[in-house]
């Protein structure tokens, strides 16, 4: 018997990054659900997403949209990929229906107008925020923050890695599944507190992305040849 799939949800998953994820996921598989404050925002992202889908002969894919606290309520695993200026705020909307779940935090805590500096938050980043609102009873993994949107929308074969940092070993494990869903390889980064080397990496990237006109990533050297 084939095991069965966690139904995904992806919060504020209506820009490039969140759509991304949704359209690997999907493709691989999983049920997905794209959240957003308006579940017509939501619908919108899905009705593009399936029509892209359909361009490139995939006959359908099962997502659909909902509003953020629905999305969560009805998620097994639930990523996160709203601004950082809006994470507390729709952390505290969805609160009650992550108990006991994994949420995939993939905040960066950028500052406009200097995106491409570094500016970690007191807390030391935005995946230790996201546990301290959320407390013991969700584990949080914080995941994504180096992948280009744009490698993500298109449909090549991805060959950049990502780096996965949560206190819980298990919930970091599931969440590389679902890294290696979207066809990159994941790795154990650590506890959260180590979230702060990745999204601090953002920051170069973006700075890199400028300077070389490309869309960076990360690939990690040595760990297979122990």
């Amino acid at each position: 018997m084939s095991e069965q799939l966690p139904v995904l949800a992806i919060l504020g998953g209506t820009g490039d990054l969140g759509t991304g994820l949704a359209r690997r996921w999907a493709q691989a598989g999983y049920q997905v659900i794209i959240g957003s404050r308006t579940e017509e925002k939501a619908q919108a992202a899905v009705n593009d997403l399936q029509a892209v889908m359909q361009e490139r002969g995939v006959a359908s894919v099962n997502v659909q949209a909902m509003e953020n606290l629905a999305a969560a309520e009805a998620a097994d695993i639930v990523a996160m990929t709203v601004p950082f200026a809006h994470q507390v705020s729709t952390l505290e909307l969805v609160k009650p229906a992550l108990t006991g779940k994994i949420l995939i935090d993939v905040t960066v805590p950028l500052v406009p107008p200097k995106v491409a500096r570094v500016q970690l938050p007191e807390q030391g980043s935005a995946g230790q925020i996201a546990q301290n609102v959320l407390g013991e009873e969700v584990n949080v993994v914080s995941a994504f923050q180096n992948v280009a949107a744009h490698h993500l929308q298109e449909g090549h074969e991805l060959t950049c890695d990502v780096i996965v940092c949560g206190d819980k070993k298990d919930a970091r494990a599931e969440v590389i599944k679902l890294v290696e869903a979207t066809g990159m390889k994941g790795y154990h980064g650590g506890s959260i507190a180590n979230s702060a080397a990745t999204e601090a990496l953002t920051s170069v990237l973006i700075f890199i992305n400028k300077q070389y006109k490309c869309h960076a990533g990360i690939r990690i050297t040595g760990a297979d040849e122990g």
